[in-house]
Parts: structure tokens; sequence; C-alpha cells
């Protein structure tokens, strides 16, 4: 078998017709997503990390209207009620590392309001996981969670992909990397881009009032200087969520920059009330909307840590693929839906 994807963006009227011209990438993606999920179970059941359950629609967002937040809500009507569809299933991923003492996973769709693109899917499928711990235990199961579906796919479809994809040894380099991904400072990525070549820093990084974004150029120059795999570390506070806890003017977080860019964003999260409240005021998110958050941090507090992957981009980088939109069978396309 010989998988290529499709380029049929441009006659999406007809995707439900040209979807069977592309039968055997779509029923490869099927089998890729069969491995991930029973490879998902088989990795956190070793760890006696348990899976849980959870709704699609939350009142609690994870990327509000507020300062640091990098993506857009759903919001929905739902029985006369606004509520909103998930984001990301965090906060409910934290309150049951107060009832599992070695915490909780799940893989299910998550949506996004943003327009979709060569990088951005409005529904999109997301693994994330939620340990009691600190960064460098959330990066370091990353790391092995990676390494783990990586050498499931490798070792079922060795064949398949070197046919398709001729070189695999992005593949293999993980598989066999030696020690921890290499881990660098949002200080001193800038700093390696500043030194890359004579181009302009503006091109890298986005200068906001009083914090730094790196943008899609940057990721993809990291990328090239890095051997195609690096953590970027301890972001500026106001670029990141409220959520995630602070460490002098940072915070405790990273990301996973693979293939194209990012796949895996992980943190640490604050443990007590006091500190979770001064990060909502500051990042301008109203208290009120998070009120049993905030309560189970005075309650029950707990060091936890989690990370989240977009699975569609996993599967960018392991297919070698330019194009998320091409990791999807059925297309929903910023909220409409293409085919049955």
């Amino acid at each position: 078998m010989s998988i290529s994807p499709p380029n049929i963006f441009n006659n999406l009227e007809n995707y439900d017709q040209e979807i069977l011209n592309y039968k055997e990438w779509f029923q490869f993606l099927i089998n890729l997503q069969n491995v991930i999920n029973e490879s998902t179970m088989m990795f956190y059941k070793n760890r006696e990390i348990k899976m849980a359950y959870f709704p699609i629609t939350t009142g609690a967002i994870s990327s509000p209207s507020g300062k640091g937040s990098d993506s857009i809500p759903v919001k929905v009507n739902l029985f006369d009620k606004q509520t909103y569809l998930t984001d990301s299933n965090q906060f409910l991923l934290e309150y049951c590392c107060r009832i599992i003492p070695k915490g909780c996973y799940y893989i299910m769709p998550s949506f996004r309001g943003e327009p979709c693109d060569e990088r951005h899917l409005s529904q999109f499928y997301h693994s994330e996981c939620e340990i009691p711990g600190n960064l460098d235990d959330i990066m370091n199961l990353v790391e092995e969670y990676i390494r783990y579906l990586s050498k499931q796919i490798y070792d079922k479809y060795k064949v398949e992909l070197e046919k398709s994809l001729g070189d695999i040894s992005h593949i293999e380099n993980i598989i066999n990397y030696k020690g921890k991904f290499k881990r660098i400072t949002f200080n001193e990525a800038e700093k390696m881009l500043k030194n890359a070549d004579n181009e302009n820093i503006n091109n890298y990084i986005k200068y906001e009032n009083g914090y730094r974004i790196l943008k899609d150029k940057g990721e993809k120059k990291l990328l090239e200087l890095n051997n195609g795999i690096v953590w970027v570390t301890h972001y500026d506070i106001l670029s990141s969520p409220f959520y995630q806890k602070t460490e002098g003017n940072c915070v405790l977080n990273a990301d996973l920059l693979l293939g194209f860019g990012e796949v895996v964003g992980c943190g640490e999260r604050h443990d007590n009330f006091t500190d979770l409240l001064n990060s909502l005021k500051i990042h301008e998110v109203d208290p009120k909307d998070y009120k049993w958050y905030l309560t189970m941090k005075e309650k029950h507090p707990l060091q936890t840590c989690g990370f989240g992957m977009g699975i569609e981009r996993y599967f960018m980088w392991l297919l070698k693929c330019d194009d998320i939109r091409n990791m999807q069978i059925f297309l929903r396309m910023n909220g409409k839906t293409i085919n049955p």
C-alpha cells in the first residue's frame, strides 16, 4: 500500500465524492487512530494513570477572552442556556487528580473558534493528561509518550511508511533519542533566533505590550537549528493562560516543537487559591466564572502538571504532511460540515 495525502481543498463541494478516490490515505489514517487509542491505553495502564470520561460542554473554558489566551472559545446555546464546547478538559483532569492518586487522561474532541488553515482545525482530537508533580515530571512523561507511540506505529507500519515517505529517519531518531529532548528557555530561543541569520527578529517573534509570542516562522527556524525537535520553556507571564504557575517574570510551561511547529503544550499549575486568584486578575479574567476551580485550590491544594497533544499535529509530523486538514476524514471547516 502506498499512501499519499489528498489535495482537494479547492474542490470542497465534491469532497464527499472525492474522498473515495483517496481510500488508501483515509484507511491508513483510521489505522493510525486505532494504534493511538490502543497504545495510549497501554502506556497509561503501566503507570496506573486512569482514563476518565468528560462532557463536551463546559462553563469554564481554558482560553477565556483574557490576556494569554491563544484560541477563541465556541459558544453554544444548550437548553436555552449559554455554554461552551470544550476547548480542553484540563480543569476536570486537575479535579480528577484529587480522586485518582497518579492522575488521569483522555482522548476526545476539542473545539476552537479560529478559521481552519494549514496548521489549525476548528475541531481536533486532543490527547490530554494531568498528574501530580511539576514541570519536569510532565515533560518527562510527554517524551516517554511520544517515543512509545512512535515505536508502536513504526513496528506495525514500517514497510508502509518507508514505501510512502522514503526516508523515515525522523521517526527512528525519536525512538532512539538518547537522554532528554533538548530544552531551551524562551530567552535562549530569542537569542538563538537573533543570531541565526540577518533576518529581522520581528519575523520570528511578535512583541506585544510587555510580552513576546513565538511566530510560526520562529518555530520553524528553531526546529531547523535544533535537528527537528526542541522544547521551548518559560514563556512570558502574559503570553500564557492564567492557570500556569509563575516563577519570577515567566510561567512554568513548555511547548514541544516537532516537525513543523508546536505539537504538545504542557505546564505546571497553580497549587493554591491566592496565586490562582492573583493570576486571574493579572490576566483580566473574571474570577466568578471560575468559582469552583478557585474553591478546589483553596480546599484541596495539590501540585499538578499536565499536557495536551493535538493528535492531528502529531500525524503531520509522522507523515511529513504540511496541511493539517489532510489529517481529518470527515471535514469540519470553521463550524461547517463538509460531508456526513
